[in-house]
């Protein structure tokens, strides 16, 4: 099963050094070769820089559909049985719930942070996407290909860009940005703009100009947000 560390997990990669020795029973001269494997280091900045960063452009939803991004896939582990909604929904569980065939899930517990809600039943919970899929269409994402929609619409890579809340709550948000909606608990705030605005730059996506200033204002009032970024594969 996937776990939690395997979803926004970011981390160094050490050196590997491979050494070949030579036999004692020969005078061949080996050499050492060593092997380094990078991973973008994340980006680590302040909220109101981080929506510096972002290009403000128009928006157009011109030949949006929500089938140009094909969800829910197989996730991060194809053999488990379970989709990405499913691998999400045992990533953020508080409580572990108990998992039958065909990845029907039962019991557990998970905290809403939109609306502050503990849920004790996965079917009363969706899977949102941090930048609806509408809003990514119109931020840059209608110039992609079909696989990059796909890999958008399942991102693991990054624990903000799916978010395991209630249902309700996705559909009062719908495809609204930042300038029209925000989560009902005025608490989660500064961490939904911190997350809005990393799961924009993850995948180079633009703001329009009235999203932009909302996110200015609610930058202002969050001092101490940090938001945290690697750019997506």
């Amino acid at each position: 099963m996937i776990t939690n560390m395997l979803r926004g997990a970011t981390a160094l990669c050490l050196a590997l050094t491979s050494l070949t020795f030579p036999s004692p029973t020969t005078a061949t001269t080996t050499t050492t070769t060593t092997t380094t494997t990078r991973v973008p280091v994340p980006d680590v900045l302040p909220l109101e820089d981080a929506v510096g960063r972002l290009p403000v452009v128009e928006e157009d939803r011109t030949g949006y559909t929500r089938d140009s991004f094909k969800h829910w896939n197989t996730g991060l582990d194809a053999a488990d049985g379970c989709d990405t909604r499913d691998e999400v929904l045992l990533a953020e569980a508080v409580q572990e719930p108990a998992v039958a065939a065909g990845c029907k899930l039962s019991g557990g517990k998970w905290d809403s942070y939109y609306d502050g809600v503990e849920v004790g039943e996965a079917d009363d919970l969706g899977i949102d996407h941090m930048v609806p899929l509408a809003e990514a269409w119109e931020s840059g994402a209608d110039t992609w290909d079909a696989e990059r929609r796909e890999a958008y619409a399942n991102d693991q890579g990054a624990a903000a860009s799916l978010v395991a809340v209630t249902a309700r709550t996705i559909r009062s948000k719908a495809d609204q940005d930042p300038a029209t909606w925000m989560p009902p608990l005025p608490e989660a705030h500064c961490r939904y703009i911190g997350e809005w605005t990393a799961t924009k730059l993850r995948w180079g996506l633009a703001a329009d100009q009235t999203e932009a200033e909302a996110l200015k204002v609610y930058a202002e009032a969050c001092e101490t947000t940090v938001v945290h970024y690697s750019p997506a594969p």
